[in-house]
């Protein structure tokens, strides 16, 4: 007989508090706990970064049990897996599902191209949101990749994993034609609830000039989310060009970066918010800003930077590649240039800047449609869907 969810207990595994994490815990803890399963979290308990957790889920965070994720060591250099399937044990949890199944996905992937399995404990309760698993993608396997596509058939094969969660549908797709029976699942990547605000209100208080064409940056300056180049094209700009940059999100240390950034706000065309921001923070700049900016390079996978232009309706310029550019081709919700590249993505939001009503319409429907697709509802219905079958599935075997 399958057991009332009431009965069933999920541990929530994420070490990790930087950029997405937080936001996806929330996301994840309060749908399962408004489904009726029992939660317990493992997460960073350290004095350094507990506080950031407290600060967004102080609310949800007495309806579970913490254990901390790292077990008995004081950090992250332990062995990842033996570490989950500790944590599994201590919180006395019928599964495991990781926020990022990529933590240990490496490891796990490679020990088991070699016959080296996980912790027993694990066996047919590990699950997960698997956000960049390149070798599932079909365009050319590295012996690298290669093995970790050994490792995964082999794990798929004698049911270690309960339930895997891609943010890209496609993927999600390709999974269930060459192995129909895997516990693959599409999970949307979702854009906070009411994340709309007034729009004069938040230039305001963020300090953006009126009877300008803003473009947001959000997000940390890794290279390869591309800041650099979009810096460089706005300095490329005359500067009597009405495009404004609003660059969110904590940099990195980068002498040349933080020179341009600078330059820019010296020339009155730039604001840099340089530090985490908040959830109110957050929604005020996608308020603030025209378009939103997605000038990464090689990147593979979902984005939740273009889930939350969607949610704030406003249209994207993006590097033509991989899942970002699919999307914002498929959804028509902006401008497209080649990944890397300066001069083009200078001629994007040249674009942008003198795009008509009915183009700037255009996008921003598109915006509006992709947003249908990665609401908080739609999020809640695939997760819940997609651990729920893991149950089911795992009660009939």
């Amino acid at each position: 007989m399958e057991q009332p969810k009431n009965h069933r207990s999920i541990l929530i595994y994420d070490p990790n508090v930087d950029g997405h994490h937080i936001g996806y815990l929330r996301f994840i803890s309060e749908t399962l706990l408004q489904a009726g399963y029992k939660v317990s979290l493992a997460i960073d308990t350290r004095p350094e970064s507990f506080p950031r957790i407290q600060t967004q889920m102080d609310d949800l965070l007495g309806r579970m049990q913490v254990i901390s994720a790292f077990g008995d060591s004081s950090g992250s250099s332990k062995d990842k897996v033996k570490c989950v399937a500790e944590c599994l044990v201590k919180s006395g949890a019928d599964s495991v599902f990781l926020t990022t199944f990529d933590e240990i996905a490496s490891q796990l992937l490679r020990r088991a191209a070699f016959g080296l399995m996980p912790p027993a404990v694990l066996r047919g309760k590990l699950g997960g949101i698997y956000m960049r698993p390149r070798f599932l993608d079909g365009c050319g396997l590295s012996p690298n990749l290669w093995i970790k596509s050994l490792g995964f058939l082999r794990l798929l094969r004698h049911g270690w994993f309960r339930q895997l969660l891609f943010l890209d549908p496609f993927m999600e797709a390709q999974l269930k034609v060459r192995h129909p029976q895997a516990p693959g699942f599409f999970l949307p990547d979702p854009y906070p609830e009411n994340f709309t605000t007034d729009r004069a209100r938040a230039m305001q208080k963020l300090g953006v000039p009126s009877g300008r064409q803003v473009f947001l940056f959000y997000g940390g300056a890794y290279r390869r989310k591309g800041l650099h180049l979009a810096v460089r094209a706005m300095l490329n700009l005359p500067e009597n060009s009405p495009a404004f940059l609003l660059c969110a999100g904590k940099q990195p240390e980068d002498s040349g970066l933080a020179g341009d950034l600078e330059k820019l706000a010296s020339q009155g065309r730039a604001i840099l918010i340089n530090r985490y921001v908040s959830t109110e923070e957050e929604q005020m700049v996608f308020a603030a800003c025209d378009f939103v900016l997605l000038p990464y390079i090689g990147h593979f996978g979902s984005s939740g930077v273009l889930a939350r232009a969607a949610g704030a309706g406003k249209p994207v310029i993006a590097s033509d590649e991989q899942l970002v550019g699919r999307l914002t081709r498929q959804y028509n919700m902006g401008p497209l240039f080649p990944s890397g590249s300066v001069p083009a993505l200078q001629q994007a939001i040249l674009q942008a800047v003198a795009a008509s009503p009915s183009e700037l319409a255009c996008w921003r429907q598109g915006a509006q449609a992709f947003a249908g697709q990665c609401s908080h509802a739609a999020f809640q219905d695939a997760l819940i869907a997609a651990v729920d079958a893991g149950f089911s599935g795992a009660a009939s075997t």
